[in-house]
């Protein structure tokens, strides 16, 4: 009698996952490496003396213009928030005239480009050649200078667009917060600086930082009107040394320090304000660097003592 043997099923052969090969990402790459050597040769033999790029980056007159350029992108800034808050209210107020107003104002300075509101008020002395407000008198030239007339031009252009951010952040607020807030006797101004724009900042903050760091470019135009910013500064220069494209490279150098210190500050107020809403906030630049640093160091094994 032969002794039947149970054999164990063979095990399956093991899968062997192949990954899929991605051509056209190793053709897009080698196009963008093309056309940026491209580029990069392009400028390496042009007619541009880099070596007086550092010579005037911080000269005196750039510097004075990188200051006025900041100066009066925050005054224009700060006029266009405020302004635009109370565009904001004006636009939801359920009184036709004021909301009426508001959408007016809205349309006509978002519907007219930034340099010609810019002269028109570098030239409203052609229409109101005198100044005369009672306790005020003076010729209009005297009273718009540069600064007055950047200021205006800037600051009530941007009004226009904080009443849509600021109107998009009250309405994101849930009504059953204003509803709340009248049960317990708040009045409605209240209620707005108490409750609505606490919460509508999550929404505001965002896109106001956007705002502020187009402001800081936007401000250029001022050359226009003969304010002594950034760009004007750089034009008279290159004008007596004949570095024209050498000084357009300096006035771009700080437009990248002035956005880039500011997209920083931008970053971590948007942190502060999203703390309400999200629980777990992603790690900042410098907590994910300390974090790949510790990754880094764990790696390191202390050598056995003998």
């Amino acid at each position: 009698m032969t002794d039947t043997v149970d054999k164990a099923p063979a095990p399956p052969e093991q899968i062997k996952a192949i990954p899929v090969r991605h051509y056209g990402r190793w053709v897009a790459g080698a196009v963008v490496l093309a056309l940026v050597a491209l580029i990069g040769v392009a400028f390496s033999n042009a007619k541009i003396n880099y070596s007086v790029i550092p010579d005037y980056v911080f000269a005196p007159d750039i510097v004075s213009g990188a200051w006025t350029t900041l100066y009066i992108s925050v005054l224009a800034m700060v006029l266009g928030v405020v302004l635009g808050v109370i565009l904001a209210v004006m636009r939801l107020s359920s009184n036709p005239v004021t909301s009426t107003v508001a959408w007016f104002y809205i349309w006509f300075f978002r519907g007219t480009p930034v340099l010609v509101q810019l002269l028109l008020w570098y030239n409203i002395s052609l229409v109101f050649p005198i100044l005369n407000l009672g306790f005020y008198k003076n010729e209009m030239n005297q009273v718009m200078t540069p600064v007055l007339t950047a200021l205006l031009g800037l600051g009530l252009n941007e009004a226009a667009y904080m009443s849509e951010i600021v109107r998009a952040g009250i309405q994101s607020v849930d009504e059953g917060q204003t509803e709340a807030s009248h049960a317990l006797g708040m009045t409605q101004a209240q209620t707005l600086r108490r409750v609505i724009l606490p919460q509508a900042m999550r929404v505001i903050v965002p896109p106001t930082g956007n705002e502020f760091i187009n402001m800081l470019k936007t401000s250029a135009l001022a050359y226009s009107v003969q304010l002594p910013e950034l760009i004007k500064k750089a034009t008279d220069i290159s004008s007596t040394s004949l570095a024209v494209v050498e000084m357009y490279f300096v006035a771009c150098i700080w437009y990248l320090i002035l956005t880039t210190v500011f997209s920083i500050g931008q970053y971590y107020i948007e942190r502060r304000y999203a703390r309400g809403s999200s629980r777990n906030l992603p790690p900042t630049p410098l907590q994910r660097f300390r974090k790949n640093l510790r990754i880094f160091s764990s790696f390191r094994r202390p050598e056995v003592a003998r």
